[in-house]
């Protein structure tokens, strides 16, 4: 197993990106659990012995990354000034597609009550969300969904672990989907939920 779990550091650390459960399996000669097995042993160590990277599961993607307490030292080191917080409409529109995805951005601007084409070319141009097909009617609207990054600044594996969306069918359904948004904004460590280059946002009609 040691020799397996170092192995899967080696690979994670050189790719810098997630590398899906199924091309480590094709890539180690061993099934998908003992993949998961060994990542899970790599995860606690890097936990217990205060190691200064993490390995984070990303749905049925596996990925290294720097530890978030030392994001502050990071920035420094690399001369990264750091990004403004979330705005509350890309927080909407981003709670909008994590929910309810794959979404047209109709789809988003009928929730929203608001234009969101800034706001969602913004969140596509940071990479938190993205173009994953078209819908079979005329005009073949994008549709999108939320990407890995999406779920590394929430930091969740999968989307299953975002705060439960309450019926938002009946009247109150704009006052609970605020408060799942607030929730949503919540669950990110303080220093992952940033972005950058949000001026110029759309306000509300």
């Amino acid at each position: 197993m040691k020799s397996l779990t170092s192995a899967i550091e080696a690979i994670l650390f050189a790719a810098g990106e997630a590398v899906p459960l199924s091309r480590l399996s094709l890539i180690l000669g061993v099934d998908e659990n003992e993949i998961s097995l060994a990542a899970n042993e790599l995860r606690d160590a890097c936990l217990r012995e205060e190691r200064g990277l993490r390995v984070l599961r990303l749905e049925d993607r596996l990925q290294m990354c720097s530890a978030p307490e030392y994001a502050g030292l990071i920035g420094k080191a690399l001369e990264q000034r750091r990004p403004p917080m979330l705005s509350q409409p890309a927080l909407e529109t981003l709670a909008i597609v994590a929910y309810f995805q794959p979404v047209t951005r109709a789809y988003i601007d009928q929730v929203r009550g608001v234009d969101s084409s800034y706001t969602v070319g913004t969140l596509a141009e940071r990479g938190l969300i993205e173009v994953c097909g078209r819908l079979d009617v005329p005009g073949r609207p994008a549709l999108y969904r939320t990407t890995d990054a999406f779920l590394r600044t929430m930091g969740v594996s999968e989307l299953s672990e975002l705060p439960p969306l309450p019926d938002v069918s009946g009247g109150e359904g704009e006052e609970a989907l605020r408060r799942s948004i607030e929730q949503l904004q919540n669950a990110g460590h303080p220093d992952q939920l940033v972005m950058s280059g949000m001026d110029g946002e759309e306000h509300r009609e």
